[in-house]
């Protein structure tokens, strides 16, 4: 009995861990295009990561937490950083440059699908056919919205579109990928060696192209922006650290796809976001649509018996 109650605790913990993500998730597009306004695509990810890795220097100076690693644990970890953090961050903000906000959640939209997908073919997760139309309500209620929002979805900016849509396969393959790995690494651990990765490579690949235009003056010009400051604070602390240790830890408890089909609730969130804070009005198609996300991740999560992860 107490090794239930253990599993449905910590069960309910990654939904909450799940319902974290989506909250400051909902949020980061609105600051990935404010740090856009002030900076290129290179460098706001050179300083998100940056002030990732400096949060989690902070954490290990104060023995929050710690970790050591040899070269053979890293090596086992690399593999799945080139999808996320590497591809996932890089893509996501590259395609923001093309597409709108409400553009881009149409497409990752696409995100459990996918999941679904590839979790039924690798890792043989069984979803019923309840569940699987309960992925396919929450993704239609996300294009609703949009739709009825009058959303330019200028889909001729195919570079846009590729970049969310690889954006969005590249979760997907990280959390089938992460699933092998689980076993053998703590959340912590895996966190840490990703944030440490994408701190290098980023800020790598930002130096060497300013070194090569001659341009690396320019590289510190947004720090005069207190708006650029509070945008990659956000994105690099919230948005990529704490949402990586989210992430990671709902993996390890529940099936792929009922994680990805949480961020589906973005939308809402964002809905929420503006009628609270922005004073924006509410129409009957945010109600309908909000209503379709909500039942389709209560439905992929609620309509079978497989919720906990052994």
């Amino acid at each position: 009995m107490n090794g239930d109650n253990m599993k449905n605790g910590s069960v309910r913990l990654a939904y909450a861990a799940a319902f974290g993500h989506t909250v400051i998730t909902g949020l980061s597009f609105m600051f990935s295009k404010i740090g856009l306004l002030y900076s290129t695509p290179w460098d706001l990810l050179a300083y998100r990561f940056t002030a990732s890795f400096a949060a989690l220097m902070v954490m290990v100076a104060f023995g929050w937490i710690r970790f050591s690693f040899t070269w053979e644990r890293i090596r086992r970890i690399v593999p799945l950083s080139l999808f996320y953090p590497l591809s996932f961050f890089a893509f996501q903000t590259f395609g923001l440059l093309y597409l709108t906000s409400s553009e881009a959640s149409i497409i990752l939209a696409t995100m459990p699908v996918f999941t679904l997908i590839l979790a039924s073919c690798f890792l043989k997760e069984r979803s019923t056919l309840l569940q699987k139309f309960s992925v396919f309500l929450s993704v239609a209620g996300v294009v609703y919205i949009t739709v009825n929002k009058g959303a330019e979805l200028n889909f001729a900016s195919l570079i846009g579109v590729a970049m969310l849509l690889w954006t969005a396969i590249s979760f997907s393959i990280y959390s089938i990928m992460l699933k092998k790995v689980a076993r053998d690494f703590s959340i912590i651990e895996i966190t840490c060696i990703m944030t440490v990765i994408g701190f290098i490579s980023f800020n790598a690949m930002s130096i060497a192209r300013h070194v090569i235009n001659g341009t690396l003056s320019s590289f510190f010009v947004p720090l005069a922006e207190p708006g650029f400051i509070i945008a990659f604070s956000y994105l690099g602390i919230l948005s990529s650290l704490v949402t990586s240790l989210l992430t990671n830890y709902t993996l390890s408890k529940i099936d792929a796809y009922k994680m990805c089909v949480f961020i589906n609730l973005n939308t809402v969130i964002s809905i929420i976001a503006g009628v609270v804070f922005l004073k924006e009005n509410f129409y009957c198609y945010h109600a309908i649509g909000s209503v379709m996300i909500i039942s389709g991740v209560v439905g992929t999560n609620c309509l079978s018996g497989r919720n906990i992860k052994k």
